[in-house]
C-alpha cells in the first residue's frame, strides 16, 4: 500500500495566485532538459472504445500511437467515476474527500494547490484548453480557453481570462485548432511547457462531426453479452440505478428522435428534459449545419416511425444501443483525428523525443453492457478508464503495465519527471517506476474508490470500495448497507457477487482489513461519510427519488 510522497489573437498571460505554493514546496528553476507535458483527456472515452484495448467496436489508430510507441496501462481507474469530482483529483493528486469537489454539483476547495500551479512557479509555460468542467478561472496555467460547464458539441461557447467568445464549427476540431494555435504561435521555445488539451466529446448527447454522420449512422455494432442483464446475483445498488438503454436513455437527447415525432408516437418519458436539449442543441446549429444533420437524421427518423408501433421492448432496447453507438463512436472518431494532429505536430517540430504525451479520459463508461449507459458505479466499465502514457525517452515502446493505477496519481508522476518536490499533502503515487521501468519499486496493491451522489442523477448508491487485480470488495451505504465482492479473475462481466459464499470468507475478511487501512491512509471515515450526508440534506441536495427523475447533466 506505500507512496511515494482557427487561429485567434495572442491571449494576455494570466496573472493568477498561487496559494501556499511557497509553504508547499521550493520552486525550482526554469530547465530547458526538463520534459514537456501534453495531457490529452476525452470525457467519458470507455477503455472498449479504444483499438489498443480491443477493436471490437472502432479502430484508433492515432490513439493507438502511444501505445505503440509508448506504455498502455490494464488496470489504469479513478477513485470517483463521475466527471468533476474526477478532474479535481488530476489536478491535486488528492481523494475527492480531501479537494471537497465530491460530486458535480458540491464546491471544489479553492485553497487547493494544483499541480500546473506548481509547475507555472517553476518555470513552465502553462495552458488549457478545452473542457475543464468545475470553474471558469483555473489556477496555475498563462492561457486557457474553456468551455462553460458541458460545453457544445457545435459553435461552442470559451470562457478565457479575457471574457467569453464563440467559435463556430465542431468542438473536437475547435478544441484542437486552439491546441495547435498556441504550439505554434505563442509557445516559449526557451521554456518547457505543460499543455491540457481536454475535449468534450464524447460526453453526452454524442453529436457526431458532419464529416462522420453517414458512416456511423449506417453501420451496425456488436452487442455486449450483458446487454439484457437482469441483475441478478447483486445487490439493490444494480437493480435501481437508473442509467438503462431502454428505460431511462432519452429518445430525442441522446437517440435523436425529434420531438414531434416522438409526441406523433406518443412517446411518454420521465420528464421534457430529453425533448428540451434536444431544442437547444439543434438550435445552435447554423443552417448549413442543420441542412447536413437532417439530411442524415430525418431518414433515421422516418425509418423509427415505420418500425416503433410494432418494436417489442427487447427490439427499443437494442434499437436504442445501435443509435447511442453510432453516436458516441462516430464522436470518437473525430477524437482520435484530431489527437493524430497533434502527435505530427510534435513529430514535425522535434517536440517528441522530450515530450511526455498522456491519453486519458476522466472516467470510464457503459456502452450497453448491463443494459447501462453512464458511469458512477465501481464495476469496471465506469471505474477503468484509458490510460496511455509515450516518453521516448525514457518508456519502452510497445510496454504494457497491468499494475493498479489510478488518475490520483498523475500529478505526483508529472512532478516527478519534472524533478520538482512533490507536496507531502498528494495522495498518489508517482508511475515513474513503472515507466522507466524499475517495477520493483513499485509497491501498490490496491487501490481506494468512493462515489457520493445519491439521491441524485442516475440513482447509484453511494458507496466505497477496494480493489486489486484479483478482487473487489465494495460498501454500499445510505439507505442500504450491503456489501458486494466480486472475484475478477474468474468473473470479469461482474455478474456474481461471492460477498456471502463461504469459499471466499477469507478473502473477504482479507479485503475488508485491508479496506479499513486504506480508508486511514487516506484520511476517510464513517464520520466523513455523515458529514457530506448533512451537508448534503442542509443544501437541499437530497431528494426523494421521484424529485430526481432520471437525467443527468
Amino acid at each position: 500500500m506505500g507512496r511515494e510522497k482557427n487561429m485567434l489573437k495572442t491571449m494576455a498571460i494570466v496573472g493568477l495566485g498561487a496559494l501556499g505554493l511557497a509553504a508547499a514546496c521550493k520552486p525550482a528553476e526554469p530547465d530547458s532538459s526538463r520534459p514537456n507535458i501534453v495531457f490529452i483527456m476525452s470525457d467519458d472515452h470507455a477503455c472498449q472504445a479504444i483499438s489498443a484495448y480491443s477493436n471490437h467496436l472502432i479502430e484508433t489508430p492515432n490513439i493507438d500511437r502511444l501505445a505503440k510507441e509508448g506504455m498502455l496501462f490494464t488496470n489504469a481507474c479513478v477513485t470517483n467515476s463521475i466527471c468533476a469530482p474526477s478532474r479535481a483529483t488530476i489536478l491535486t493528486g488528492k481523494h475527492a474527500h480531501i479537494h471537497g469537489k465530491i460530486d458535480n454539483v458540491f464546491p471544489f476547495d479553492t485553497t487547493n494547490v494544483t499541480f500546473p500551479q506548481l509547475f507555472q512557479k517553476a518555470g513552465y509555460q502553462t495552458a488549457m484548453f478545452g473542457k475543464l468542467h468545475f470553474g471558469n478561472s483555473p489556477k496555475g496555467f498563462d492561457e486557457f480557453m474553456i468551455l462553460p460547464d458541458q460545453g457544445d458539441y457545435y459553435n461552442p461557447d470559451f470562457s478565457t481570462s479575457k471574457g467569453d467568445t464563440t467559435i463556430i464549427g465542431y468542438v473536437t476540431d475547435v478544441i484542437t485548432d486552439l491546441t495547435l494555435d498556441w504550439l505554434g504561435n505563442r509557445r516559449e521555445k526557451d521554456k518547457p511547457f505543460l499543455l491540457m488539451y481536454l475535449h468534450k466529446a464524447p460526453h453526452r448527447e454524442w453529436i457526431p462531426a458532419e464529416r462522420h454522420y453517414r458512416e456511423f449512422t449506417q453501420k451496425t455494432f456488436p452487442e455486449p453479452e450483458t446487454l439484457f442483464d437482469d441483475y441478478e446475483g447483486r445487490g439493490t445498488a444494480a437493480k435501481e440505478a437508473e442509467m438503462n438503454l431502454l428505460n431511462h436513455m432519452t429518445i430525442s437527447a441522446d437517440n435523436k428522435i425529434y420531438p414531434e415525432v416522438a409526441d406523433e408516437l406518443g412517446i411518454k418519458e420521465a420528464s421534457d428534459w430529453g425533448k428540451n436539449v434536444f431544442l437547444q442543441k439543434y438550435r445552435r446549429l447554423n443552417p448549413e449545419q442543420k441542412d447536413a444533420y437532417d439530411s442524415v437524421y430525418e431518414p433515421i427518423n422516418d425509418a423509427f416511425k415505420e418500425a416503433y408501433p410494432n418494436m417489442s421492448d427487447q427490439d427499443l432496447m437494442r434499437w436504442k444501443y445501435q443509435r447511442y453507438m453510432q453516436d458516441y463512436l462516430g464522436c470518437i472518431a473525430s477524437v482520435d483525428e484530431n489527437v493524430g494532429r497533434v502527435l505530427d505536430y510534435l513529430d514535425a517540430n522535434g517536440l517528441s523525443e522530450n515530450t511526455i504525451v498522456v491519453y486519458t479520459s476522466d472516467q470510464g463508461f457503459y456502452l450497453g453492457e448491463h443494459g447501462w449507459f453512464d458511469k458512477r458505479f465501481i464495476y469496471d466499465e465506469s471505474f477503468k478508464t484509458p490510460l496511455l502514457i509515450r516518453w521516448p525517452e525514457k518508456i519502452q515502446a510497445g510496454s504494457v503495465s497491468d499494475e493498479m493505477v489510478q488518475n490520483l496519481d498523475f500529478a505526483q508522476t508529472f512532478l516527478a519527471a519534472a524533478g520538482l518536490p512533490q507536496p507531502n499533502d498528494m495522495q498518489g503515487e508517482s508511475l515513474m517506476p513503472l515507466l522507466t521501468g524499475q517495477t520493483a519499486q513499485w509497491d501498490r496493491d490496491a487501490v481506494y474508490y468512493h462515489y457520493y451522489e445519491y439521491p441524485g442523477f442516475h440513482m447509484v448508491k453511494r458507496h466505497y470500495g477496494i480493489v486489486t487485480t484479483e478482487y473487489k470488495l465494495a460498501h454500499f451505504y445510505y439507505d442500504v448497507d450491503e456489501w458486494e465482492l466480486y472475484d475478477r479473475k474468474n468473473d470479469p462481466y461482474e455478474l456474481n457477487n461471492v460477498f456471502d459464499d463461504p469459499a471466499y470468507a477469507d478473502v473477504v475478511s482479507r479485503m475488508k482489513k485491508e479496506l479499513w487501512e486504506l480508508r486511514e491512509e487516506y484520511q476517510d471515515s464513517q464520520e466523513l461519510d455523515q458529514k457530506f450526508i448533512q451537508k448534503y440534506k442542509e443544501r437541499g441536495l437530497i431528494k426523494k427519488k421521484a424529485e430526481v427523475g432520471s437525467v443527468i447533466f
